[in-house]
């Protein structure tokens, strides 16, 4: 009897059960940290500053432990302030650390004293906004003045308000005890003296100041100290000064008192302990007094710690440290309550009209499975960006990284390949769903590195973005031209399925709509495209007629976005109508960048339909017309590289690419489609991307990236884990796309209702002939971004947004699925469905809260 023979086999669920799994991880250890080790410093304010490492080699992206720093400009700081005054007393450290500070608030004030025989003194500084910055001469901090300023009793000028509190009293001090000891006392002395004044600021009966920061004692570079200060500032003695600060400002028992007795709160001094972690030999010329660029971020610190709290809490929320998350306005709170708990709610009565048996658990939840999937993946999001459930930290670009995540990416979508045994046709629907995959995940690498700084990654990248706007052209353009359905169910189906989850999240995120760009550009587009085609549509046979529509919607679409008052008053409409707030210069710059490609879409979508019409394949000089289209279509592509390579900044790119993008991407329609191999095979990992591809482009901004894709979601803390995260979240967030594109289809069935007939799911049989380019003729069986051919049967997968807005399909629907528990009591019309659903959104407009 011959051996057996070892076999292994996946359970198909696997992917459920890995993300799960990574999701189940990511909640276990946010809970954790978040009950346990954050207790003591929720706001991570502690993390700001004593915790943290610089992302890049060139030490200029600091990264406070678990929460994100802002780079405050002159506007943010003199907010802040109020044209208070903020004082600083010490040595030549911290007067360096002023100067810093003075140039944040204002760009304007000088970065160092205006003269040498000025170092010495006290100075004086008023920036544009009127906040009085004061630099008071004293390296021991034992002058008349700082007792002034931090023995505070009743009856003094501070305590009953006859002179103002400042912002920020900075304290600094420590070296020059230690360069000039025989005649300051030394350690000693200094120990006796901080004593005295901490002593004082506890004792007082109000703060002092808003903040009141004491610097710790400047670690210097000894080999680059003149000999006569190596001699006294020894590294041993630093050391122990600032141990001595840092446990009489944190007493050892504070956390153990805080925890049992609230009302005892430790000393109101914050200590700035990470100034010195951020030193280097290499950033000092005289081993003392380090460069411009690392003090710039001292005196950030300094600036998140007192103002993060306190500035405007409105989106977006890219500053995370030391700040509390707002708490919602009762009607976001209402709106939340309902979005969260309504399918939980559903499932409940569903399992009650059922008796709680469990035995129809399962079943029940795969009925009410759209709209759990909705109010869980709602919630998820929410907790990841509006509570500080799970950390953020900033991105920093590096180049290996970019190419290596780009380089195993492309090693995944080859490794998927997969033939098909036909030729499945020009711009089939695999082939634009892997398009759409391999695009996305470029994005979503470009966005979560930042890399939007490097012109030669923004510029390919911008293209890409346009690619999607091209289908939208031609996918539209083909269906309507093929069928002639102008009804209001496909324009409902469309525009639900675009918009009905990102008007949800903007909502739950109480963001801007026009945010989440993407959505709302190819709504649009949408929107000309039925217009283009709906005025005159029963000529749209005669093609002189079409190609003039097109071209006069070209000049309309044109004349409005380049005529700027237009725009802004059809926005300042929507303002006193509807409540709706949205910036027309930024929606003009995103519509202009991209003015063209739409109509290119739409002008190949013809030529196609009239190649087809003409069997122009058929022609004997078809295969030297291909040949020649290859040839010159990589030489367009390799010009395209060299032209956005030379380019001296992306913003000098941005003036050329409405012109030019239509370029590489019909160069790289041609050589995707140049043979009958290339058109048959597609990579399947791509193509899963690319079938939730809307979704995965929306839920980065909050559940992948953070802080309103301002920085990167950290479930597991310690910056050193970065991977690890990146792992882990990017599985959630594939996952949670995936659910929401299949959620998304069943509830647009639902409102919008399905017609096989004339919006079909896919094709198995075609009726009219696909472009071969190779030429002869063919018997493919997909169909891509036209979607016109009708179909025998429904494929059982969920396609692809942008073959559903092509087609007008939302996927397979569950019959069981209803949002009402009658649908008999709730017939409502799909033109009622949608009115409500557009007076539901103008009622919350106008009721909202501005921020």
């Amino acid at each position: 009897m011959p051996p057996g023979r070892l076999s292994f086999s996946l359970n198909p669920s696997w992917m459920h059960y890995v993300s799960r799994a990574a999701l189940a991880v990511a909640l276990i250890a946010g809970l954790l940290r978040y009950a346990l080790l954050d207790y003591f410093d929720p706001l991570r304010c502690g993390a700001l500053l004593s915790k943290g490492r610089f992302l890049d080699d060139k030490r200029q992206n600091w990264q406070p432990d678990g929460c994100m720093m802002h780079r405050y400009m002159e506007k943010d700081s003199s907010r802040c302030l109020s044209g208070r005054d903020v004082i600083f007393i010490g040595d030549s450290v911290t007067r360096k650390l002023f100067f810093q500070f003075a140039h944040v608030v204002d760009p304007a004030l000088p970065t160092s004293p205006p003269a040498d025989d000025q170092k010495h003194s006290d100075h004086t500084l008023v920036s544009d906004s009127g906040t009085r910055l004061t630099f008071y001469w004293d390296p021991f901090l034992n002058s008349s003045r700082v007792t002034e300023f931090v023995a505070v009793e009743r009856g003094s000028g501070v305590a009953d308000g006859r002179h103002p509190q400042p912002a920020l009293l900075v304290l600094g001090s420590g070296l020059w005890y230690l360069r000039y000891s025989d005649s300051s006392g030394g350690l000693p002395a200094w120990e006796s003296n901080t004593e005295r004044l901490l002593g004082h600021i506890s004792r007082a009966p109000e703060l002092v100041a808003d903040e009141i920061v004491m610097l710790p004692v400047e670690e210097v570079v000894s080999t680059k100290l003149t000999r006569e200060r190596a001699d006294t500032m020894r590294i041993a003695d630093i050391d122990a000064m600032n141990s001595d600060l840092y446990h009489r400002i944190n007493p050892p028992s504070s956390d153990t008192v805080r925890l049992f007795y609230s009302s005892h709160p430790p000393l109101p001094v914050s200590f700035p302990s990470a100034f010195n972690l951020m030193l280097d030999p290499s950033r000092t010329d005289d081993g003392l007094h380090f460069s411009d660029d690392v003090v710039n971020i001292q005196a950030h610190i300094l600036l998140n710690s007192r103002c993060n709290d306190v500035l405007p809490k409105r989106f977006p929320f890219d500053k995370t440290c030391c700040r509390r998350y707002p708490w919602p306005s009762a009607l976001y709170l209402v709106f939340l309550s309902v979005v969260f708990l309504l399918g939980p709610y559903k499932f409940a009565s569903s399992w009650y009209r059922k008796g709680y048996a469990m035995s129809a658990v399962y079943e029940t939840m795969d009925e009410n499975k759209p709209l759990l999937v909705y109010s869980g993946i709602l919630c998820l999001i929410f907790m990841a960006d509006r509570t500080s459930f799970w950390l953020k930290e900033q991105k920093q670009f590096d180049a290996w990284m970019f190419g290596g995540f780009s380089f195993l990416s492309l090693v995944a979508g080859l490794s998927t390949l997969r033939k098909s045994d036909k030729d499945l046709g020009f711009l089939n629907r695999e082939q634009t769903d892997e398009w759409k995959g391999w695009m996305q995940i470029a994005i979503l690498i470009y966005h979560y590195l930042g890399a939007s700084k490097v012109s030669v990654i923004y510029n390919p990248i911008r293209v890409l973005v346009a690619s999607y706007l091209f289908m939208t052209g031609y996918g539209h353009t083909t269906f309507y031209v093929k069928k002639a359905d102008f009804g209001f169910r496909r324009v409902a189906q469309v525009m639900v399925r675009l918009n009905l989850f990102t008007l949800l999240l903007a909502y739950t995120m109480n963001t801007d709509y026009l945010s989440y760009y993407f959505t709302p550009l190819v709504s649009m587009w949408f929107l000309i495209i039925y217009g283009t085609l709906a005025i005159g549509c029963h000529y749209n046979d005669r093609f002189p007629f079409l190609v003039t529509k097109i071209f006069a919607s070209m000049g309309l679409v044109s004349l409005f976005m380049r005529e700027h008052w237009l725009l802004q008053t059809f926005f300042y409409i929507l303002q006193r109508t509807c409540a709706i707030r949205w910036s027309a210069d930024e929606w003009a710059f995103r519509v202009n960048l991209d003015l063209w490609i739409v109509y290119f879409g739409m002008f190949t979508a013809l030529a196609t339909i009239k190649i087809r019409e003409y069997r122009l394949t058929e022609h004997p000089h078809w295969h030297t017309a291909v040949k020649s289209a290859i040839v010159i279509s990589g030489l367009v592509l390799v010009w395209y590289m060299l032209f956005e390579v030379s380019q001296p900044t992306k913003f000098v790119y941005n003036t050329w690419h409405p012109y030019i993008s239509f370029l590489p991407i019909g160069a790289f329609v041609i050589l995707r489609n140049a043979s009958n191999v290339l058109r048959s095979a597609s990579s399947r990992l791509f193509a899963f991307v690319g079938r939730c591809s809307l979704e995965t482009f929306i839920i980065q901004f909050h559940l992948w990236l953070a802080a309103d894709t301002k920085g990167i979601l950290i479930v597991i803390p310690a910056t050193r884990w970065r991977m690890t995260n990146l792992v882990i979240t990017t599985i959630v967030f594939v996952y949670a796309s995936h659910l929401v594109a299949e959620a998304t289809g069943e509830i647009t069935t639902w409102i919008c209702g399905s017609d096989s007939k004339t919006l079909p799911l896919t094709a198995r049989a075609p009726t009219t002939a696909q472009i071969p380019l190779a030429g002869g003729p063919s018997d493919e069986t997909g169909k891509g971004a036209d979607g016109a051919d009708e179909p025998e049967a429904a494929s059982q997968h969920v396609p692809s947004w942008a073959d559903r807005l092509a087609e007008g399909s939302t996927g397979s629907s569950s019959s069981a699925f209803r949002l009402w528990s009658s649908s008999d009591r709730w017939d409502l019309g799909l033109k009622t469905k949608v009115l409500l659903g557009v007076g539901l959104m103008w009622l919350l407009n106008v009721l909202w809260p501005v921020s």
